[in-house]
């Protein structure tokens, strides 16, 4: 049985990480085991919250989801938009497919999480350091070579604790892409590779929960809902002021500390 106290905990950590370029799998981990709530159920629960987080960004970007189904005169909808969203998710969806076993045996630990965290801080302090021209201001000036692109630069988030957010705005920025348009195309792309990814999984283990536990994953999945929901307001509020500078400090001073703790 998951504790309510495990379930609000973690429904924040979700939520609040999710979309920001931090990790949302990477502090899942290590929460997990710094709470003693790992293996396979631990698991299964993190990807329910998973999907409030989600579902959070659908209701945010609605009229941006809705065009996809209903096309209207803008460029990113309809055929158009689907397509583009395609285009980024399938590397990592591939890539995911064929080496998804190996990814859960080998890089699933507080460890590989701390370098990961590293690893992505500095590459989010090299970026910030390119000046590259942005020729690409908004969702519909993004071209299927550049949803590729950023497609490509989606597989560095199958390592946890790089992060899927950092690895798609860092890729929308250094491809030409403003780093708000970037952060917003990541959101929206976020949704189809995540929605397969975790119902792949759900699929496998849902049966894993007894019907007591549902009242806990309702809790949990309201939880990181309503922080997610906090969260993208906010980031997308603070990008016309701040880069991702913060972000990349953050991730240097944690690493240290995992490490220590769990090396």
């Amino acid at each position: 049985m998951i504790s309510y106290l495990n379930a609000i905990l973690l429904g924040i950590i979700e939520g609040l990480t999710e979309f920001l370029p931090v990790s949302s799998t990477g502090h899942l981990i290590i929460s997990g085991h710094l709470l003693g709530f790992t293996g396979p159920k631990a698991e299964t629960f993190e990807i329910v919250i998973q999907l409030g987080a989600i579902l959070a960004v659908v209701a945010l970007y609605l009229p941006t989801f809705w065009g996809l189904v209903r096309p209207s005169d803008r460029a990113f909808s309809g055929i158009r938009g689907l397509w583009l969203l395609f285009l980024t998710s399938l590397p990592a969806s591939l890539l995911g497919l064929f080496a998804h076993s190996a990814i859960k045996e080998h890089l699933f630990s507080p460890v590989t999480v701390a370098f990961a965290l590293i690893a992505g801080a500095l590459a989010i302090l090299l970026v910030e350091r390119l000046r590259i021209p942005k020729r690409v201001g908004d969702l519909d000036h993004i071209t299927p070579r550049l949803a590729l692109g950023i497609g490509c630069f989606q597989c560095l988030a199958l390592w946890p604790g790089f992060s899927r957010s950092a690895a798609t705005i860092m890729g929308g920025m250094i491809l030409g892409v403003d780093r708000r348009a970037a952060a917003e195309y990541s959101f929206v792309a976020a949704v189809p590779i995540m929605f397969a990814a975790t119902g792949y999984d759900l699929l496998k283990s849902w049966r894993l929960f007894s019907p007591d536990d549902f009242l806990v994953l309702a809790v949990g999945f309201g939880v990181s809902f309503l922080a997610a929901w906090a969260a993208v307001k906010v980031f997308i509020a603070l990008l016309g002021r701040l880069t991702l500078r913060p972000f990349a400090w953050y991730r240097l001073a944690l690493a240290p500390v995992v490490l220590w703790v769990f090396w």
